[in-house]
């Protein structure tokens, strides 16, 4: 006699199943989610997929640096209002960071991304993939500030490769000190805005409306009964979204770290794995958590063996005050607070769009 109840369950989730069944495009993959904690305790944490060496640093940025958008001779430009501490990737992209008024974004690949196409006369301005997120961290306070302007569309993102060929295809995640959450995803070459403290979690393909189908048919069935337990986008959204909120909810400041570095551990890819069919599903190579009360961002690099820390309130981030870089390429190892050891150097370029 058939089980009712999970007959059911199953059609209900149609729509979750039918996505799930569907190939997936292969990606470069990483995973986002944010820790909701009592008395403001909030923290996002992150994974860095790739099939390459990113040749990651920390940079810190302060307030007041004039900025192009590194798409031509139109590009968007703007001067900082915040100071931030970001990581690199290939030191001519911000891929991850937090600013001084604990705003957090993520750059996390995305197959089906596909970008606006601007007819002749539209106002808007070009703004390079390469400066997306420093664009935000730069300019926002808060999530519901920046989801304000953004909607307002003064920019369009413009597409580059990365140096080691891959399509420049990525969404965008933010997070702040109140649990506000939003992602900003191009599709169809529109931009598409999902803005809410229950956006908690984020992966790769399939599109983020997909990604929330498919938690709601696992949410379901419980994560106590079962998960999906592969390396794809999907199952390790289906894991992050139940670990994040499943682990102890506390004041403790050093327990919920911990908790919060277990769950972004759990849903990592392991170092020199192969996936059968998927080429491009690729090895963890580095995870931060950002403590957005407490304005610290921790770094983990999984080919050495500390982790470390930058304690915001440590760092000038004054207007006229240098750049500072945390060399991690090389071998460096680093372990404790490591504010103090970043050294003056000229800032990075973002990868340019190519003019014609």
């Amino acid at each position: 006699m058939p089980n009712n109840r999970l007959h059911q369950r199953l059609g209900g989730g149609a729509l979750a199943l039918t996505v799930a069944l569907t190939p997936i495009p292969t990606a470069d993959a990483c995973t986002r989610a944010v820790y909701l904690g009592p008395d403001d305790t909030i923290i996002t944490v992150r994974s860095m997929d790739w099939k390459s060496d990113l040749g990651s640093n920390l940079w810190s940025f302060p307030r007041g640096m004039a900025r192009d958008g590194a798409a031509g001779p139109t590009a968007i430009r703007w001067t900082s209002k915040y100071g931030s501490v970001i990581t690199t990737a290939f030191d001519a992209a911000t891929a991850d960071g937090m600013n001084e008024r604990g705003l957090v974004a993520n750059l996390l690949y995305l197959s089906e991304a596909d970008y606006v196409q601007p007819a002749p006369g539209d106002p808007r301005l070009p703004l390079s993939i390469s400066a997306w997120v420093q664009y935000l961290l730069d300019n926002y306070a808060t999530v519901a500030e920046a989801v304000a302007a953004l909607r307002a569309e003064p920019f369009y993102v413009v597409p580059v490769a990365s140096p080691d060929g891959v399509a420049g295809n990525v969404h965008v995640s933010i997070s702040d000190a109140a649990g506000d959450s939003a992602v900003f995803e191009y599709i169809g070459g529109k931009l598409v805005i999902h803005h809410g403290r229950q956006y908690q979690v984020m992966t790769n393909s399939p599109i983020y409306q997909h990604q929330l189908a498919l938690d709601a048919y696992w949410q379901q069935i419980g994560g106590t009964i079962m998960l999906p337990g592969t390396n794809r986008a999907a199952d390790r959204f289906v894991r992050a979204s139940f670990y994040i909120n499943a682990i102890p909810q506390t004041t403790d400041n050093a327990e919920a770290v911990a908790s919060a570095f277990s769950v972004i551990r759990n849903v990592s890819v392991p170092l020199g794995i192969s996936t059968p069919g998927q080429p491009n599903i690729s090895s963890t190579l580095w995870r931060t958590v950002a403590d957005h009360k407490n304005r610290r961002y921790y770094f983990e690099s999984t080919r050495t063996p500390n982790v470390f820390w930058v304690n915001l309130a440590e760092l000038d981030f004054t207007p006229g005050t240098a750049a500072g870089k945390l060399t991690l390429t090389g071998g460096a190892i680093y372990a404790g607070n490591v504010a103090a050891q970043f050294t003056p150097q000229a800032p990075f370029e973002f990868l340019a769009v190519p003019v014609n």
